[in-house]
């Protein structure tokens, strides 16, 4: 393997840390009942999957985002009102 190989596979690590770094910390801002942060959560599991499809993500974005996102999604339905989530399964 060459040095740009590895420099460039260490890149691709770094970049998807990055990212799991910010699908947590927006997990815990929600978990903290933090204005916004549903909304910013779910952005940032959509930037990891465009990433992820791009042909810049590695597979192990995706296998992670896979196992994560059941996670998020019921984090961000259950901070919820109860109103919306009432309407919500009433269609």
């Amino acid at each position: 393997m060459t040095l740009r190989n590895v420099a460039v596979q260490s890149s691709g690590l770094r970049h998807d840390d990055q990212f799991k770094d910010e699908v947590y910390r927006q997990m815990f801002r929600l978990e903290a009942n933090r204005p916004g942060a549903d909304l910013a959560l779910a952005v940032a599991l959509l930037r990891g999957w465009l990433d992820a499809d791009s042909g810049r993500g590695r597979p192990t974005l995706r296998a992670w985002l896979t196992k994560v996102c059941p996670i998020c999604l019921s984090l961000i339905e259950a901070s919820q009102p109860a109103s919306d989530t009432d309407q919500r399964s009433m269609q």
